[in-house]
């Protein structure tokens, strides 16, 4: 028996590579989509249900190191981006498609970069396919074989905290082909789409309790790990700058309108809340195969993950949407807004009596 056994495992051997030649070469014979990616809080157009088959949907994103302004008294941040934005592009393919991506690292950069696909299954997430020195890029492709909302993000050897809070994370989007639906199996339709993505930030200070502005990215790393290794952020913030998605930069919707809240948090949990609405549907896990939770006043984001949440507006008004870690909302900048337009209904709310003086 012992002799067979060598044999068997040459057997079981080619055999496994067999199998994944002929997946390789399925994926190979398929209807290919190219993309083109769009910076957060949007995304790229596509379908909620699937219209075909499985396809190969190619996608291109050029890693961007920059220095960014965080607030509004000037602070920068040193930051490493996937196509210039915090977070990076969200893409959206079916359950059963296969995503392509072509990760592109310019030689003006300093830095090795990767990709890890929290969808993805193997190599560390195709991280260790995707391993671009400056001047170089990879093309990795990996089946999308399971449905949701997932965080990716950089991930190189010995860098891997330095570079995600610094601004290398986004989010993939797998729909089921079928498209969302509720728990009893009935559709589930959206209008409008955003993507939220929240960072915690570590910006080192002088002597004199000033935040530091950097040259260069090499220059930022000591004192930023120094920081970071406190556990303390100096900023938390939605798509990359307190007030981002605030003022002119504010979501938009109408009443009547379902929109899709895809939050993400590569690396720290949170509480996304909607003040003055909710969750009408929520995947709290970001995963679809799973029943979602209905009427949510508060949802949680485990850290590494992207939750989704689905509410229809109802009442037109400026709507916070926030961390309900209300410190890190008021004070540090994790919060949004979203502008609805649309008529008022008292039936849902009526202010009875104004504000008068008690009477004595």
């Amino acid at each position: 028996m012992n002799a067979l056994r060598p044999t068997l495992l040459a057997a079981a051997l080619m055999f496994s590579m067999a199998g994944g030649l002929a997946s390789a070469q399925n994926a190979d014979t398929l209807p290919r989509a190219k993309v083109t990616l769009v910076a957060p809080p949007m995304v790229h157009p596509h379908e909620q249900v699937a219209k075909s088959g499985p396809k190969v949907v190619e996608f291109t994103m050029t890693i961007e190191e920059k220095k960014m302004v965080i607030d509004g008294k000037g602070t920068t941040l040193q930051a490493m981006t996937f196509n210039g934005s915090m977070p990076g592009p969200t893409m959206v393919v079916h359950e059963g498609d296969y995503v392509e991506l072509t990760l592109v690292n310019p030689k003006t950069n300093a830095m090795p970069h990767n990709v890890d696909f929290h969808a993805a299954t193997g190599a560390l997430g195709g991280a260790k396919l995707t391993n671009v020195n400056p001047g170089e890029q990879a093309t990795l492709r990996f089946k999308a074989d399971r449905a949701g909302t997932f965080v990716y993000h950089c991930a190189p050897e010995g860098m891997v905290p330095w570079h995600v809070v610094a601004g290398m994370s986004g989010t993939i989007m797998v729909l089921p082909r079928e498209g969302l639906k509720d728990p009893q199996g009935k559709s589930l339709k959206y209008d409008r789409v955003y993507t939220i993505g929240e960072f915690d930030l570590y910006i080192p200070k002088d002597a004199n309790g000033k935040y530091k502005d950097y040259a260069t990215l090499a220059e930022s790393y000591g004192d930023t790990v120094e920081v970071m290794r406190k556990l303390t952020p100096s900023h938390i913030v939605f798509n990359g700058k307190v007030g981002a998605l605030t003022g002119e930069n504010a979501l938009t919707a109408k009443v009547g309108e379902t929109v899709l809240l895809i939050h993400s948090q590569a690396n720290r949990d949170t509480r996304p809340h909607l003040i003055g609405g909710h969750g009408d549907w929520v995947w709290e896990t970001g995963k679809f195969n799973n029943p979602p939770e209905k009427d949510l006043e508060t949802w949680f984001i485990r850290g590494g993950s992207a939750g989704a949440a689905l509410y229809t507006f109802k009442q037109p008004g400026v709507y916070a949407y926030l961390n309900h870690n209300l410190i890190e909302a008021f004070e540090l900048g994790a919060a949004g807004h979203i502008k609805v337009e649309g008529k008022w209904n008292d039936d849902l709310m009526k202010q009875i009596k104004a504000p008068s003086p008690i009477p004595q």
